[in-house]
C-alpha cells in the first residue's frame, strides 16, 4: 500500500515513512492510493474476529490492509499491547450503550485521559516507539490541541524512548480539568506551550513549522494531530466495532453522528464507508463554530478569524478551520490533486473561503457519501445533558450532548440504528455539568485534586519563530 498527497505531489510513500512525517512536502495530507474493499465475506471474518478475539484482533486485521512495511507479527503485538483492559478499563474497549429507541452511544472514553483521542493516540505512541527504535532515530512531535488531543498525546508519549512532545494549546481556553491533565505532567520529554490566541492559531503554527522543510528535517519534526494518517487509520477501527455490535447480519445498515470540529473523527467514518462498511449516513454535529455545518448545508466553506471563533462549553470543537476536511474534499472532487490544492492553498489563503454550491459534485456529499449535518448551542447542550440524566440516569459530556441533540434530528428510519460517538467523560467539563444538573459529575479516583498540582507550561504569543526557537533550545 502506497500513499499520496491530496495536493498532487508525485511522490508515493510507504506507511512508516508518513507515520513519522505528518504533512506531505506540498502541504497536502496523505491518503492511501485506494481504499481496500471489504466484501460480505471479509466483513463476516471481521465480525467473527471481533466477537471471538476482541478489539485488538479487529484492529490488527483492519490495520493490516493499510500497513505492509511492519511485519504482521510485530503489528499484531503492537495492537495487543495497546488495546487491553488495563489501558481502557474494560475488556470490551468500546462498549455500545442503548440510549433510546434507535439511538445508541459508543463509549470511546475509557482510556487514560478519558477522551476518545486515546483510542488512536495509545496506538500511535507504540507505533512511534517501535519505528524509531527500528531506525535508531529520534522524533520531536509538534502538536496543537483544543482540549483532548494534547493530553491524549502526552499520556501516550510520556517516557517513550526517542520521543519529545511540544504541545501548543490556546491559553485559557480549555477547561480547568483539561489544562490540569496536561500542565501537571512533569516528564522531561513533555513540553506544554500555551499560545495567546485560539486553537486555529496553534494549528497554523504547527502547519507553518511542518512546511519549513529545512527546520523539519534538522529537528526531526513529526505530528500527532489528525493530519497524521496513522491516527485517523486507528480511528477507523471503532466504526467497524460499533457496526458489529449494533447489527446481527451484514445486510443491516447503521448511521453515525459524530461531534466534530476538525473533521478528523468523522473522516475516519468516511474511510470506513469507502471501504464498504454498511453506513447509511454520517452526521456531522458542530457547536456554535459551525463551519462544517455551513458547508454541508450550503456548499460554502468559510474559515472564521480568531475574533469570530466562539468560546463555547464544548471547547474541543471551538475550531473554525477543519484541517482534515481536505481529505474529504479530495475524494469529493474525484481525487483531483490540482483542484484540491487550488482550493486549500490558493483560495483559502486569498479569500478565506471557497464555494462549491454550484458544482454538480457538491450534491455527492449527501447522495454518494452520506453526509448530513446539524449544530447545537449552549442552551441545547444543557437541555440534552439534563434530559439524558433524568430520563436514563446517564451523565454525558458537553460534546457528546451536541452529538445526541443533532442525532435526534437526523434519526430517520427506525430500522437503522443511529450510533453517537461519545467524545469524553463528563468530569472534563464539570462546570457545565454543574450548571445543567446542579451537581458535579463523578470524578475517577486517580484524578482527585489534579487541578491543584504544580503546573509546567510556557505561555507565549502566536509567533511561529518563537515556537521554533523554543523547540531548538530544548533539543540541544
Amino acid at each position: 500500500m502506497l500513499y499520496l498527497s491530496t495536493r498532487g505531489h508525485p511522490d508515493r510513500k510507504h506507511f512508516c515513512d508518513i507515520l513519522l512525517e505528518g504533512l506531505a512536502p506540498d502541504g497536502g495530507l496523505y491518503l492511501p492510493e485506494h481504499y481496500p474493499q471489504i466484501d460480505d465475506a471479509a466483513l463476516t471474518r471481521l465480525r467473527k474476529a471481533y466477537q471471538s478475539q476482541g478489539y485488538a484482533e479487529l484492529a490488527f486485521q483492519i490495520l493490516s490492509l493499510y500497513i505492509d512495511d511492519i511485519p504482521a507479527a510485530d503489528l499484531k503485538a503492537l495492537c495487543a499491547k495497546t488495546y487491553t483492559a488495563e489501558v481502557f478499563g474494560t475488556g470490551e474497549i468500546v462498549p455500545l450503550r442503548h440510549l433510546e429507541d434507535g439511538l445508541w452511544l459508543e463509549a470511546l472514553s475509557n482510556g487514560p485521559t478519558l477522551a476518545f483521542k486515546d483510542m488512536a493516540m495509545q496506538l500511535l505512541g507504540n507505533l512511534f516507539e517501535y519505528e524509531l527504535k527500528r531506525r535508531g532515530e529520534e522524533l520531536n512531535i509538534l502538536g496543537a490541541t483544543s482540549g483532548d488531543t494534547g493530553s491524549a498525546a502526552e499520556y501516550a508519549m510520556r517516557g517513550k524512548e526517542g520521543v519529545r512532545v511540544f504541545m501548543t494549546s490556546p491559553h485559557g481556553r480549555m477547561s480547568a480539568f483539561q489544562q490540569a491533565q496536561m500542565f501537571s505532567l512533569q516528564d522531561e520529554n513533555i513540553h506544554n506551550i500555551a499560545i495567546e490566541g485560539v486553537f486555529d492559531d496553534c494549528q497554523d503554527i504547527v502547519k507553518a513549522v511542518s512546511n519549513d522543510h529545512a527546520f523539519k528535517r534538522q529537528f526531526k519534526i513529526g505530528t500527532v494531530n489528525s493530519i497524521n494518517w496513522a491516527r485517523l487509520l486507528a480511528q477507523v477501527v471503532y466504526y467497524f466495532a460499533g457496526y458489529i455490535q449494533a447489527t446481527e447480519t451484514n445486510g443491516q445498515k447503521v448511521s453515525f453522528t459524530v461531534p466534530s470540529g476538525n473533521f478528523g473523527n468523522i473522516c475516519a467514518g468516511h474511510v470506513a464507508r469507502m471501504m464498504g462498511l454498511p453506513i447509511a449516513r454520517l452526521v456531522v454535529a458542530t457547536n456554535e463554530n459551525d463551519v462544517l455545518d455551513e458547508f454541508f448545508r450550503t456548499g460554502v466553506y468559510r474559515v472564521r478569524g480568531s475574533a469570530d471563533t466562539h468560546e463555547t462549553s464544548s471547547p474541543s470543537m471551538d475550531i473554525s478551520k477543519a484541517s482534515n476536511f481536505e481529505r474529504f474534499i479530495f475524494d469529493l472532487l474525484g481525487r483531483n490533486g490540482q483542484r484540491t490544492k487550488a482550493l486549500f492553498s490558493a483560495a483559502l489563503q486569498t479569500y478565506g473561503r471557497f464555494d462549491l454550491s454550484a458544482d454538480p459534485l457538491f450534491a455527492d456529499a449527501a447522495t454518494k457519501y452520506g453526509f448530513e449535518s446539524g449544530k447545537s448551542t449552549h442552551a441545547d447542550r444543557l437541555a440534552t445533558i439534563k434530559d439524558t440524566y433524568h430520563r436514563f440516569g446517564m451523565t454525558i459530556d458537553t460534546h457528546t450532548a451536541d452529538g445526541v441533540k443533532v442525532a435526534r434530528e437526523h434519526r430517520g428510519d427506525p430500522a437503522v440504528p443511529m450510533i453517537v460517538l461519545e467524545t469524553a467523560l463528563p468530569i472534563k467539563f464539570a462546570e457545565t455539568i454543574q450548571e445543567a444538573l446542579g451537581h458535579a459529575p463523578e470524578r475517577p479516583a486517580k484524578f482527585a485534586g489534579i487541578e491543584a498540582l504544580p503546573k509546567r507550561v510556557q505561555v507565549m504569543p502566536a509567533d511561529v519563530e518563537r515556537v521554533k526557537a523554543y523547540i531548538e533550545r530544548h533539543c540541544q
